[in-house]
């Protein structure tokens, strides 16, 4: 999983963590804090000791996942076969740090690294009946998908002038007449399901394993209620060949979802290759170059 990254990116750090833990939960002063081995972008995550974590939003974008993870994870847990965070305490701005946070419970696991999975077909089928049962809770009053959720749960259509612009400056990087024709379908697929819950971030990192099996689910902070194809884009991120097949077959959605779906995932892959290729990140940028040559493949084959 490899080393600690180093700490106070955003401005936070364990001394900060220290303080407001201190402050505000003194019943946990006396537990070290710690950075996480495997951070993630929107939050900072720090140990609390052995079985607690602390959650910190690095950017007033992201808060509002806060206070909707607080309310909806409890209501969510029961009905998933899977573990998923646990919300213990809340906690609100202090010592200089300008956003609500909170106090979980640690949940054990490594990231679903590929090489971690006993068997990739058997793993795509849990990860499909985590969704399906995910799409079974009841939507009543849920978060419709917008601001909060980066707009996942929504048509695709709201990346419409970035997806433009990255085929434009991806020319020559990318197969961008295969590219648009992928994006146009996205964009006439019209959303004619009813509303379900969706992850909105259901990748890799947010996905742990024990023995090789699923184990939890991690970061709903992009869920929400709304199209459940932004969720799909593990299909070509993780997945591929029988793993694949088995993942489309067991979540069983339309073709138009998963004309939409394509469309979630070139959009993030053409974004991350954009800034790679500025960077001179050639492993990343040819992890999302395969991603996108994976997309135009399966819309060749099934759009």
């Amino acid at each position: 999983m490899g080393s600690a990254p180093a700490d106070g990116r955003a401005g936070i750090d364990a001394s900060l963590v220290k303080r407001l833990v201190s402050a505000q939960f003194p019943q946990w002063s006396d537990l070290a804090v710690t950075p996480v081995e495997v951070d993630g972008w929107d939050n900072r995550t720090y140990r609390l000791g052995d079985d607690l974590t602390v959650r910190l939003p690095t950017a007033a974008g992201y808060v509002p996942a806060v206070a909707k993870e607080n309310r909806w994870l409890p209501r969510l847990a029961s009905s998933l076969p899977v573990t998923i965070p646990v919300v213990l305490a809340e906690g609100v701005p202090g010592e200089g740090y300008p956003f609500p946070w909170s106090v979980r419970r640690w949940v054990p696991g490594e990231t679903a690294d590929p090489k971690r999975v006993d068997d990739l077909s058997r793993f795509a089928i849990s990860v499909a009946e985590f969704l399906l049962a995910l799409q079974r809770c009841d939507p009543t009053d849920g978060p419709l998908g917008g601001a909060h959720s980066w707009y996942r749960g929504c048509s695709p259509a709201h990346y419409d002038e970035d997806t433009r612009r990255f085929l434009d400056t991806l020319t020559g990087h990318v197969d961008t007449a295969r590219a648009a024709a992928v994006w146009e379908d996205a964009l006439a697929a019209e959303i004619t399901g009813p509303p379900v819950w969706f992850h909105g971030d259901v990748a890799v990192g947010n996905l742990l394993v024990a023995a090789g099996k699923l184990t939890a689910v991690i970061d709903f902070g992009t869920c929400g209620v709304g199209d459940p194809a932004c969720d799909l884009v593990i299909a070509w991120t993780m997945f591929s060949g029988a793993s694949r097949e088995a993942f489309r077959e067991v979540v069983d959605l339309d073709k138009g979802t998963w004309a939409r779906a394509r469309g979630w995932a070139l959009w993030k892959a053409l974004l991350i290759l954009d800034g790679c290729l500025e960077d001179d990140d050639h492993e990343r940028a040819a992890i999302n170059q395969r991603v996108i040559d994976e997309v135009l493949a399966d819309h060749d084959s099934f759009g």
